[in-house]
């Protein structure tokens, strides 16, 4: 799990970096097309490696690719204007998301301390925005980052209807293929051909994508959620890391008190939801 954290927070700043020279469809249509293909080599290096291709729910899974790209979309464009650590605050709120679309889509009941704390955990993520939007970023770009969120909340509900289809390779295959015949025509029409060590920074965006979503199968198939959750926090060290190297950009103190409370929100609303199970 940690690994996939790391991971992750590598193909958010590569692709931050990315932001800036290329639009968001040919990244990620690049990043599809590199997954498939080491999807496509695994397969015929070993048969079967993965599990099955085919599904019982090709709607759902359809609608989870859908949700994937508009997940992508939101984050890749917030990234063009406030730091990791800033766009990780709001994608923290997915979790409360997640609650709201259990209770409205799952019909399932959660206890009133849960809602609580989320309205806490919301509060965080609006004291780290109260000075002021100190790093230059607009109300848009934090409304970009909060569809990121959103969309990453849908899905983790499809997720949760697709539990008793395992197998890392179908995930794979039926989000990375419509998602790159989507982005197709869009990437055709905006392209811009990279220069020749940019091409290794958007296959290699496939590369750890593909990297992280194993790692993040592989946590699952070992542990349960509710024992990975809290280690979804460290994904905020990592943000910080990569905004000090790489942009030199340090959280200031109302972006660290807003982290605080978004963390505390999320362990205590999670420990709510496993106390009334």
């Amino acid at each position: 799990m940690l690994a996939a954290l790391a991971l992750f927070a590598a193909l958010d700043a590569n692709s931050k970096l990315l932001s800036g020279a290329y639009p968001v469809a040919q990244v990620v249509l690049i990043r599809h097309v590199v997954m498939l293909a080491l999807l496509a080599a695994a397969r015929l290096a070993r048969p079967g490696l993965g599990g099955g291709l085919g599904t019982r729910h090709p709607g759902l899974h359809l609608l989870r690719a859908a949700a994937m790209l508009s997940s992508a979309f939101g984050f890749f464009q917030a990234l063009r204007e406030i730091p990791l650590v800033e766009a990780y605050l709001v994608y923290f709120t997915a979790p409360f998301i997640t609650l709201a679309l259990a209770a409205t889509v799952l019909g399932e009941r959660m206890p009133r301390s849960a809602w609580l704390w989320s309205g806490l955990g919301f509060l965080g993520v609006l004291v780290a925005m109260a000075p002021g939007l100190h790093a230059g970023g607009t109300l848009l770009a934090y409304g970009y980052s909060l569809l990121g969120a959103v969309s990453y909340a849908l899905v983790l509900t499809i997720n949760r209807f697709l539990r008793n289809e395992p197998g890392i390779s179908r995930l794979i295959l039926w989000s990375a293929l419509p998602g790159g015949l989507v982005l197709l025509p869009f990437a055709a029409a905006h392209w811009i051909p990279p220069a020749p060590a940019d091409w290794l920074s958007l296959a290699l965006n496939g590369v750890i994508a593909g990297a992280a979503t194993i790692c993040l199968a592989v946590a699952f198939r070992h542990a349960s959620a509710a024992q990975l959750a809290p280690l979804e926090f460290s994904a905020l060290l990592w943000a910080v890391l990569a905004d000090l190297a790489l942009w030199g950009v340090l959280p200031s103190s109302a972006t660290l008190a807003g982290a605080a409370i978004v963390v505390l929100a999320c362990v205590m609303s999670q420990r709510a939801q496993r106390t009334a199970k």
